[in-house]
């Protein structure tokens, strides 16, 4: 079986809200999502879709959601952390900082903290409780948005069961870390619920001078029930309710390493670092509504509200970095902790807000010969960000960190974002024969953002407010053309959009850009291969500042215009299975991807500074690899055990937009890195089934990110065993 399966999965609303309502049995429940499709779907869907199956992520029982997603052609991931918490997922070009450029859902449902006033994801479900992950390109994406530049990414939680069953995982392994994952649930004719728990602990694999390990604790639960029409009713319908909750406590860090300390102990941090930590609350109210008023029509709607809380306590001192890369004594006595040092921690504490509802309606018809399988809907969304930052101030003293007190939380950039939109979409398959096949997709996307400073307290307006209208019509036009059973052409050209978030100002317009793709599919059941070409010709990029990913101006906060660009490359896949004599099999899946990315003109900033300042034509994207490369194979008996390898590469990356111009930075760029994972399972039982896995297995560590505040490196090798028990 391959690992990702090229399907015409549609990033449904989840729970079975997809266009085809059914009578609702327990074998036909509608939170049930067909996860493969057939063939004849697979050669309709015109645009690259990928599938992480269920099955595919129990091979390697990864809790990262960058080790999950990094076999995807056209997806570009930057570690940060290690354990994948705030993970900064690109595709196609598109901007990865934060995962601020691309449609990010759980179930069907926009899972960004603010997604139109403040895109960066601070916030993102916990991986390993996920069921299955969904990432569409091309046309389709116009259906999801506001993201359409890059693509869209929608996270399938645990389904509700078919029957009475549960799971209880328990892991343990290296750097202290811990987990536990459970759920049990039933279903009936009429009804079915689930309770689930994902528990995650670990010291931490980097070691801070003086002060111990940075360590994790998060824990995330989940509830779901559905109330449905019995067998045989009229106008089947299905009500979904689900609601989740989380916590986090974790000792993350911006201070990275100086090349020097990088080079001596990668998992080295900085004892002025020591008391930085992030704590955060997440909960989610979704509800689900589907109705089947005839075989040929179903209306399906979705309410949610999403409430995020974090605070992110922690140093800025990337000056240091760069004075003591450079050879300054004073900053790397300072790091080292022998010079004292008055500086101050940030409460990066903000309180999110996202709500909306979203309707959708799928109607199969004919006019004439040609089938039609059209989809419209509509969504109503609101979003804020709270942002309130007091600086406390410290002391190094002999090594200690000495509080001495709070500065003026009225001189901090407090600041409150709104955002207000609403945003319709028209999704038509055309079946014209049985070889020629047309997608016509329609978005509109009007919004309204709102950004005022203010003092503490009493919360009154402070300088300047910022406010934006702007609204898009967004085209897009697919094909595919089947030349036999098993090879497929497609094309499609659409127009890409991402909103400029509540701190750009009037008439700016965010990413703006015309996104082409063709390509080829062979599939003759044991060999499947994809080739796809992309261009995206941009005639406006903007990056959101912050402190996470600065601007390339150094603005950490509101937007910096790149300008026009051009964004090209090449995606391919390869899957297929082997069966031996003795009944062994031997799978092998692989995939890589080709992105050339420039700024394609000099910008006015350039122009009038001479050259000094600004962007110019030819400079590079941050923060993207020319080559990415994945391969996955292994062994499975058939029976009692298996073994699976993965091995995945990824090219050095420039950190800023000019690193190409002139002489090599050697503190510019990050470093090129191939990481192997493995993993062993043996089935004790039908029921029960034990595991050994190692990450980073050849203990390879390199520079993987330099932003915003020094080197840091991948996760080194760690070691787990677990056992899972379903019943």
């Amino acid at each position: 079986m391959a690992r990702f399966h090229l399907t015409p999965l549609s990033l449904a609303l989840i729970a079975g809200l997809s266009g085809n309502a059914v009578a609702a049995d327990k074998a036909e429940s509608l939170e049930t999502i067909s996860v493969l499709g057939n063939s004849e779907e697979i050669r309709k869907l015109p645009g690259s879709a990928h599938l992480v199956s269920a099955e595919d992520l129990e091979k390697f029982e990864f809790v990262d959601i960058n080790r999950m997603m990094r076999a995807v052609p056209g997806v570009y991931l930057r570690e940060e952390d290690g354990y994948g918490l705030r993970p900064n997922i690109g595709i196609r070009g598109a901007d990865g900082g934060r995962s601020g450029k691309i449609s990010l859902m759980e179930d069907g449902v926009l899972v960004a903290p603010a997604p139109y006033s403040a895109p960066e994801a601070y916030y993102f479900p916990t991986a390993g409780r996920l069921n299955s992950i969904e990432v569409l390109k091309g046309p389709a994406t116009l259906k999801y948005g506001p993201f359409t530049v890059g693509g869209a990414v929608n996270m399938i939680s645990t389904p509700i069961p078919e029957t009475t069953a549960g799971s209880v995982q328990l892991e343990a392994g290296q750097y202290g870390e811990n987990r536990l994952h459970t759920y049990y649930g039933d279903s009936t004719e009429t009804m079915g619920w689930l309770v689930e728990t994902h528990q995650q602990q670990a010291d931490g694999f980097r070691d801070i001078d003086r002060a111990g390990s940075a360590d994790i604790a998060k824990e995330d639960y989940l509830v779901k029930g559905r109330v449905n029409s019995p067998e045989g009713t009229k106008y089947p319908q299905q009500l979904d309710i689900k609601l989740q909750y989380s916590e986090e406590e974790s000792g993350m860090s911006y201070l990275g390493l100086t090349d020097a300390d990088f080079a001596a102990d990668p998992n080295r941090r900085y004892g002025i670092s020591a008391l930085d930590e992030m704590e955060n609350r997440h909960s989610t109210v979704q509800l689900n509504h589907s109705i089947a008023l005839s075989d040929s029509f179903s209306l399906n709607t979705q309410a949610y509200y999403n409430k995020f809380k974090r605070d992110w306590f922690k140093v800025s001192l990337g000056g240091l970095i760069a004075d003591a890369n450079d050879g300054d004594a004073n900053a790397q006595g300072i790091l080292d902790g022998t010079v004292d040092h008055d500086f101050g921690i940030k409460h990066n504490d903000r309180n999110y807000v996202s709500r909306g509802v979203q309707v959708s309606a799928n109607w199969q018809f004919q006019t004439g010969t040609i089938d039609h399988d059209l989809e419209f809907g509509v969504r109503s969304h609101y979003d804020e960000i709270d942002r309130f930052q007091p600086v406390e101030n410290y002391s190094q003293i002999d090594g200690e960190l000495v509080f001495q007190g709070i500065s003026d939380p009225g001189s901090s950039d407090n600041r409150i974002g709104e955002a207000d939109a609403t945003s319709l979409f028209v999704y038509d398959q055309i079946q014209f024969s049985d070889a020629l096949a047309l997608t016509a997709t329609l978005r509109y996307e009007d919004m309204e953002t709102r950004q005022q400073r203010y003092n503490d307290v009493d919360r009154t307006e402070k300088g300047s407010n910022r406010g934006n209208s702007l609204s898009e019509w967004l085209p897009g036009l697919g094909a595919t053309y089947t030349i036999s059973e098993s090879i497929t052409l497609l094309a499609g050209v659409h127009r890409g959009f991402a909103p400029p978030g509540s701190g750009s100002s009037d008439g700016e317009a965010g990413d703006l850009s015309t996104n082409y793709e063709g390509g080829v599919r062979f599939d003759n059941g044991d060999l499947q291969l994809e080739l796809i070409g992309f261009y995206s010709d941009y005639e406006s990029t903007v990056q959101n500042c912050s402190v996470a990913v600065p601007c390339a101006n150094g603005d950490d906060s509101g937007s910096y215009a790149l300008g026009e660009s051009e964004i090209q490359g090449l995606e391919a896949t390869l899957a297929g299975q082997w069966a031996l004599a003795n009944g062994w099999l031997i799978p092998l899946q692989a995939s890589y991807t080709y992105t050339d990315a420039e700024i394609s003109k000099d910008s006015l900033e350039f122009v009038s500074s001479g050259g000094v300042d600004g962007l110019a034509k030819g400079d590079n994207f941050a923060y993207l690899p020319e080559s990415v490369f994945a391969v996955t194979t292994g062994i499975d008996s058939g029976a009692e055990w298996r073994v699976n390898l993965t091995a995945a590469y990824q090219d050095d990356m420039c950190v800023d937009n000019s690193c190409n111009r002139g002489a090599p930075d050697l503190f510019s760029r990050t470093d090129s890195l191939w990481v192997m994972d493995a993993a062993a399972h043996y089935d004790f039982s039908g029921d029960l089934a034990g595991y050994l896995k190692v990450d980073n297995l050849l203990d390879e560590q390199a520079i993987i990110n330099r932003a915003p505040d020094g080197a840091r490196a991948n996760r080194p090798r760690t070691a787990s065993v677990g056992v899972t028990y379903r019943f």
